[in-house]
């Protein structure tokens, strides 16, 4: 059985402008590899992560639809560019801008996924926090994960389509 999961802190941790966080997973989304910058934010040490899935360090402030968005793409065999706020093992959380790729074996198979963090512009998630929260009140007025993504989604496809633009288009422009 899973560790119960820590309490919100309130507490953003950072790290440097110059540093990125890069993890790896299988298909299933389980860790591989995850590497120091990403060991000291998240807290946790390599034995505590490896094996386990990725999402050990998602944020309830995340919206749903969002991630759907991202495992689509990715499993569509493209990369997605993404802002996702992460909890820490304390409960602290930390904002990244994200780009998530695919990984492919010697054969062409997609066997993983590789992850690049980089410290994101303040503004931008200011921005961004703006639009998750519209998202998650929809998502709140339920319990059950597929019920919550239900309600966001087309609040968000709605959201990008008044912008004319996608959710990549979106987050490059903020």
């Amino acid at each position: 059985m899973p560790a119960p999961r820590p309490h919100l802190t309130g507490v953003e941790r950072t790290f440097g402008k110059d540093e990125i966080i890069v993890t790896k997973t299988d298909l299933k989304g389980r860790l591989t590899y995850a590497n120091e910058v990403f060991l000291r934010v998240a807290q946790y040490t390599e034995a505590e992560v490896l094996g386990k899935p990725h999402n050990i360090i998602r944020h309830p402030d995340m919206p749903r639809c969002v991630f759907k968005l991202l495992w689509d793409t990715i499993m569509d065999g493209r990369e997605i560019f993404a802002y996702v706020i992460n909890r820490a093992k304390s409960g602290d959380h930390y904002w990244v801008f994200a780009h998530v790729t695919p990984s492919y074996d010697g054969q062409g198979r997609m066997c993983g996924f590789h992850s690049n963090r980089r410290f994101p512009r303040r503004d931008a998630v200011a921005k961004v926090q703006s639009v998750y929260r519209t998202l998650l009140t929809a998502e709140r007025r339920f319990v059950n994960p597929k019920e919550q993504m239900a309600a966001s989604m087309p609040i968000f496809v709605e959201f990008l389509a008044r912008q004319k633009t996608t959710y990549e288009e979106l987050v490059f422009a903020l």
